[in-house]
């Protein structure tokens, strides 16, 4: 009987959801707003940093669909990279990667018990509020999240679509409540509710001047919210008609994605006042939810809350797809011990990379309790896509010459000069948000080193490049031909 090996079951609406669900969660009900907190002075132009965010996520969700057309294999930019670049900068990239993605996943299952809470309190269950609220049930519920979905990505394709896609849509339903009320009400409208529900007056909010420092910084942190399409190409062993399907899931993930953060921060900030926002961030952590509860009668407010954890929940079982794929296919390669390359015989699965993703996860949950401040592990996600976007756009321009077998395999955008300017332009775009986003990070203050994501970032760049050169040497001494290794697909 033949081994197990990974089957082609995911379709274009489960490519699609594994997208939007890794980029809509924290990134659309949290940081738009907390990022008042982490950026001050950005003010009211939180909407417009977006925008210009989204000009080198564009880029490279580009380079990505071009490069899938001809390496749809499982671990995407790791094997788009190792073959069309370079191997060691392949891995190094794409082990930040793991590492930044595995850390958020459990960041994610944090921020989501605070939902679970802030429903017990709409509800007026006090005394699980309570309950919630307390850091042993936290941790062990964000725990219990993440187990949930390894065991779903573990039993395969069919149990995975049907988990994210009914949770997409309800997502949006939920969330179109957020965008019909946001943009029905008005800032004399909050400003009349405070007044009515709390008995204070809020002040009309004040001009801020534009500054170009907070406004990149503030762009840089948004990039964030785009980073979800990696998941598809992470996906492309498992996707079928993959050279079509991955590129256009792509583009619809970026378009759909787009869309919705435009419509729903722009719903938030034309009903609450970017100055209370401001304030409030600076007090305690705030969401979506909480900002438009003022406005809105308790069901909705529940329904809302509700939305929001949902979009939370969704980034799970996606982003565990993601990072498990990655260690598959190093595994795959030899960089890792060969036992994680193992399928399920009934399911097609990497059951052990997904676990020991789920593992990883963990430690980010713990980490996120301990430290106290989530945006660190955002940080560490955020210079860690960076770099593997910005790599992605090296591999479009070098890999005509570096693996021209595999370059003549291209569909998408056959002409070389236009691939050549999106290659181009997204180095130089994704180097200076890169340069933007790094400043930012060492310049801010922090209570210990170990609190900046650069140097943590650096740490875990150090540690690949060791395991890396081991496993390499390894390879070499047992006679495996590593050219031949790293110009063909796995």
């Amino acid at each position: 009987m033949s081994n197990p090996t990974l089957t082609r079951q995911l379709g274009l609406m489960g490519l699609v959801a594994t997208g939007v669900c890794s980029m809509l969660g924290a990134s659309i009900n949290v940081v738009p707003f907390m990022i008042q907190r982490h950026v001050p002075g950005i003010g009211p132009y939180v909407l417009y940093a977006f925008i210009f965010a989204a000009i080198p996520a564009l880029l490279a969700a580009m380079a990505y669909a071009i490069l899938a057309t001809a390496m749809p294999r499982a671990g995407g930019s790791y094997i788009y990279a190792s073959r069309g670049l370079n191997p060691y900068l392949g891995f190094v990239a794409s082990f930040s990667q793991w590492f930044g993605l595995s850390i958020v996943i459990g960041v994610v299952a944090y921020v989501t018990i605070p939902f679970f809470r802030d429903i017990a309190t709409a509800l007026s269950f006090e005394g699980l509020a309570l309950i919630l609220d307390s850091g042993l049930v936290r941790v062990s519920l964000a725990l219990l999240l993440v187990w949930i979905f390894v065991y779903v990505n573990i039993r395969g394709a069919k149990l995975y679509e049907k988990t994210v896609i009914p949770l997409m849509i309800l997502m949006f339903l939920l969330g179109g409540i957020v965008i019909v009320a946001g943009f029905s009400f008005t800032h004399e409208d909050f400003f009349s509710a405070i007044l009515e529900g709390e008995g204070s007056i809020v002040s009309n909010f004040p001009t801020s001047d534009f500054q170009l420092p907070n406004f990149l910084s503030a762009s840089a942190i948004l990039f964030a919210s785009f980073i979800g399409f990696d998941s598809i190409a992470q996906a492309g062993g498992e996707a079928k008609n993959p050279t079509k399907k991955i590129p256009l899931a792509i583009g619809l993930t970026i378009l759909i994605v787009g869309g919705y953060y435009m419509l729903f921060t722009g719903a938030v900030y034309h009903a609450v006042p970017w100055s209370f926002v401001a304030e409030e961030s600076l007090q305690k952590d705030i969401t979506a939810p909480g900002m438009m509860s003022y406005l809105l009668p308790p069901g909705l407010t529940v329904a809302i809350i509700a939305g929001a954890a949902i979009a939370l929940i969704n980034d799970l079982p996606a982003m565990l797809l993601s990072v498990s794929r990655l260690m598959f296919a190093w595994a795959e390669d030899g960089i890792f011990p060969k036992a994680i390359t193992k399928i399920h015989p009934s399911f097609h699965t990497p059951y052990l990379a997904i676990i020991l993703s789920g593992a990883m996860a963990s430690v980010g949950i713990l980490g996120s309790h301990f430290a106290g401040d989530f945006f660190l592990g955002i940080d560490i996600m955020v210079t860690s896509m960076m770099v593997n976007f910005l790599l992605m756009c090296i591999t479009l321009l070098s890999i005509d010459k570096i693996n021209p077998s595999l370059s003549s395999k291209i569909t998408l955008v056959k002409n070389l000069a236009l691939r050549k300017t999106i290659g181009w332009l997204g180095t130089l775009i994704l180097t200076f948000f890169l340069v933007i986003h790094t400043w930012k990070d060492l310049n801010s203050e922090a209570a210990a080193w170990y609190f900046h994501s650069t140097p943590i970032w650096l740490i875990v760049m150090a540690i690949a490049s060791m395991i890396f050169y081991f496993k390499f040497t390894q390879m070499k001494k047992k006679g495996v031909d590593v050219r031949s290794l790293f110009s063909r697909l796995p």
